[in-house]
């Protein structure tokens, strides 16, 4: 089975990485890739042991499963131009697109044509991405599998409804900046204090780290773990009702609405 790329960028470089460097589960050879310049497409090729192509009607043609790997604005223009050649090919298409439904990609293609689509996030560069899922009803389990399987080599994996998608987007793309931004936060206020800044971010992330699997180990609640925490008359409730007289939650869900709105604002954009 062959695996066709357009595009070239940060996330699928990571992809392909993923599958050929990383995890060692696929043969560069298998991999056809290409990008608007080149340059990237050719690098790429060259770490991977892939096969650089000139354009995307000859990635098309060796390919089983096509990856659009380009912005949302960009599937408007170039789905049009390669119609023919994915009609005549029929490869299981897969968009990494954030915002763009199945139903938007499906309008550019003719009927039945099997659609998947993805949101990996940026730790997939570490093989830790947080992947969400969907599919169409022309994809069969087999091609549900193999898009599984290519996505595995970056992270973890979680199907989703179509409907849900948007939500998915919020919790496993964009929130992965506000995981940054408050350990970046924390470890400034390290600083300030007199701690070195490399210390406190690794001493910060590795604190991150442990409470994320914590909650996933323990199967216990957030708030029953806060409580754990939290001692009578002791420092870290000081803390935690800082954050909550400071609007620390309500921010976040403002901005987890921010980022929801504007998935939504791409969706409805032709």
């Amino acid at each position: 089975m062959n695996f066709g790329f357009i595009g070239a960028g940060n996330m699928v470089s990571a992809i392909v990485k993923g599958m050929t460097i990383g995890t060692k589960s696929y043969e560069g050879s298998c991999i056809y890739i290409t990008s608007k310049s080149g340059t990237s497409a050719q690098e790429l090729a060259k770490i991977t042991s892939a096969n650089y192509c000139k354009n995307a009607q000859e990635v098309i043609s060796f390919s089983d499963v096509l990856i659009l790997g380009v912005k949302p604005h960009v599937l408007s223009e170039i789905l049009p131009q390669l119609k023919k050649e994915i009609d005549e090919k029929k490869p299981l298409i897969i968009s990494i697109a954030a915002g763009k439904t199945l139903e938007y990609l499906a309008s550019f293609l003719q009927p039945e044509t099997p659609i998947i689509r993805v949101m990996p996030n940026i730790n997939a560069k570490i093989g830790a991405s947080t992947t969400g899922i969907c599919k169409n009803a022309f994809v069969t389990e087999k091609q549900l599998t193999t898009a599984k399987n290519i996505f595995s080599t970056i992270g973890s994996i979680t199907e989703i409804s179509e409907e849900q998608f948007s939500i998915f987007s919020v919790l496993g793309g964009a929130s992965v900046a506000f995981a940054y931004l408050y350990i970046d936060a924390l470890s400034r206020a390290a600083l300030k204090a007199g701690m070195p800044k490399k210390q406190a971010l690794e001493i910060t992330s590795q604190t991150v780290l442990g409470s994320a699997k914590m909650i996933l180990e323990s199967k216990e609640q957030p708030w029953s773990l806060i409580d754990q925490v939290c001692s009578p008359g002791g420092t870290t409730i000081e803390g935690i009702c800082t954050l909550e007289e400071n609007g620390f939650e309500s921010t976040l869900v403002k901005a987890f609405d921010a980022v929801l709105n504007k998935d939504k604002w791409i969706g409805e954009k032709k």
